[in-house]
């Protein structure tokens, strides 16, 4: 089969997406390929809870947040940490995001009917100091509708350009290689593979049926990272972190491989910032898993206490919610590739939120009604009590004695000591009589429900953990979970791809996580949450404007 369009498009993500509707809106003809079967549309960004990173938007005035560019821009840099000749381009996509972000991405989105919750978080919160790691005040506004409700424009866009015929989607197209003529990238060649009826996101069939070969005058790369194929997230793993870990439950499909990463490159596209990516250090195993090995992540408030693998209490600032790369790198030096939370039925029914539209159904499914029930009773949303109870990760106990024997059972191994574990709760405990204190997290306990939304919803009003009265105990077993690759394909402020000599290749673009989400790594090595969405709708977006201004 061998066709010919304006733009191919590879990947069916929300970045994808976003460059195809731009196209089609300029009258440009679209073809997007997808190894996946339909029911995958949208990608990574369906899966997600929807976060979007907003700078001093009507949502933060609400809540009295004072947000600048000037304070986010401190933030981003702060946490970036670019230090290499090859972040030029990623500096340079840094500073067109945060622009976008403190401007007309609000409007654009609202544009097209996306919706956000009235309650912005505040997550990655640092705990350094002003000039380094974290979000200074919350900027992640979650979309009411959740990932769907973030790709739905999108999609909807889509498809009405489909029955224009301005864009085809040809699903299980395997792209295998890119087509150069005279130095240019003129098409794609692949293979296609049987129809699947396989579940979204669960892995699907590689047979081979057939060959196709497409001719365009641009390519468009959006294939996403490398977070589902742990050999190749080992493989890549940078040695500031500590040793790779020997277990880590994936947060993304097996299908997200980095495979035409690997193609594009051997096309003349230049990687750069391999070792910077972007896991978690709170994830959990899915006990109703959709893909292999399928982990979800707690999205915590900061009242957990935090132990590392042998019962100690990790230090200042390693909190939950405020540094998640410094905090893997502490777990990671224990020798042990997992930690816990020790906490109670007050502080998982208030602070614990899981990651995943599937695992928030009153946001996922715009019901104020459910929404408002998180505030009611003493029992968490359904989906948190769903793993408390049936998740091989939690211990639920009525006395310390009693939990600190279910946890070493869970690992097991005895490296948990009561006496150990009794001694720094009971010590932080007594913390809790006075609003003030000198324990660093206690402290930000306080700092945090100075915060209209974390008194609200996100953190829990402070009291002794062994109060009977806040039981029962919970201990949670935390896992690191793979999820994103923050380095990528080198792309200039149009998103075209950059060669070895760093000229950009004829004809060749590249969006979202297989860009880095920008110019090979707009984030440098820390991430402030609420970016790799806004990302992918940043990067197609100019990749799309851009390819359609260029094209003939």
């Amino acid at each position: 089969m061998s066709q010919t369009t304006d733009v191919i498009i590879v990947g069916a993500g929300l970045s994808g997406l976003v460059a195809a509707t731009e196209l089609a809106a300029a009258g440009k003809s679209v073809i997007i390929v997808d190894q996946e079967p339909e029911q995958n549309l949208g990608a990574q960004a369906f899966w997600s809870l929807g976060g979007l990173f907003l700078i001093d938007s009507p949502e933060q005035r609400r809540m009295r947040i004072r947000d600048s560019f000037e304070l986010a821009r401190q933030d981003w840099f702060g946490s970036a940490g670019f230090d290499r000749p090859e972040d030029y381009w990623p500096r340079a996509w840094a500073e067109a995001y945060l622009a976008f972000a403190a401007g007309e991405k609000r409007d654009w989105l609202r544009a097209m009917g996306h919706r956000f919750f009235p309650v912005v978080g505040w997550a990655e919160r640092g705990g350094w100091s002003a000039t380094s790691h974290g979000n200074s005040v919350p900027r992640f506004h979650i979309t009411w509708g959740t990932g769907p409700g973030v790709v739905e424009p999108f999609e909807k866009r889509a498809r009405e350009a489909e029955q224009r015929g301005r864009i085809r989607f040809l699903w299980r197209h395997r792209v295998d290689r890119l087509i150069i003529n005279n130095g240019a990238v003129t098409g794609i060649a692949g293979s296609v593979l049987e129809p699947s009826t396989t579940p979204r996101g669960a892995e699907s069939s590689r047979s081979i049926i057939g060959e196709f070969e497409l001719s365009a005058q641009a390519v468009i790369v959006a294939s996403g990272g490398i977070g589902g194929d742990q050999d190749l997230v080992r493989k890549n793993w940078p040695a500031r972190l500590g040793p790779a870990p020997k277990f880590m439950v994936s947060g993304v499909p097996k299908h997200v491989d980095g495979r035409m990463l690997a193609i594009t490159e051997a096309a003349g596209g230049r990687i750069i910032n391999r070792d910077r990516m972007w896991h978690y250090t709170e994830g959990l195993r899915n006990w109703n898993p959709v893909w292999e090995n399928h982990g979800i992540r707690i999205l915590p408030g900061p009242s957990s206490l935090w132990f590392d693998a042998t019962g100690k209490r990790l230090s200042a600032p390693f909190f939950p919610g405020y540094d998640t790369l410094g905090t893997l790198q502490h777990i990671l030096s224990t020798g042990h590739d997992y930690s816990w939370f020790i906490l109670n039925q007050s502080i998982i029914r208030k602070e614990f939120a899981l990651s995943g539209s599937e695992q928030n159904p009153d946001l996922t499914g715009r019901d104020w009604g459910l929404t408002a029930r998180r505030g009611i009773g003493r029992r968490a949303t359904a989906p948190v009590e769903a793993f408390k109870e049936k998740g091989e990760d939690f211990v639920v106990a009525r006395s310390l004695e009693e939990l600190v024997r279910g946890m070493n059972r869970i690992a097991e191994n005895d490296l948990l000591k009561l006496d150990e574990i009794e001694r720094e709760i009971l010590a932080r405990d007594g913390q809790m009589a006075n609003p003030y204190a000198k324990d660093a997290q206690v402290m930000g306990i306080h700092n945090a429900r100075r915060s209209l939304g974390d008194k609200l919803i996100r953190t829990a009003r402070p009291h002794r953990i062994l109060d009977p009265a806040h039981g029962p105990l919970i201990a949670v077993r935390l896992n690191i979970l793979t999820r994103k690759t923050l380095g990528g394909l080198e792309t200039d402020l149009s998103a075209r791809v950059l060669g070895n000599d760093g000229q950009p290749v004829p004809g060749l673009y590249a969006v979202g996580e297989a860009a880095g989400f920008g110019g090979g790594g707009m984030h440098g090595y820390r991430a402030l949450e609420g970016t790799f969405l806004g990302g992918c709708l940043f990067s197609g977006r100019v990749a799309g404007r851009a390819a359609a201004a260029t094209l003939a």
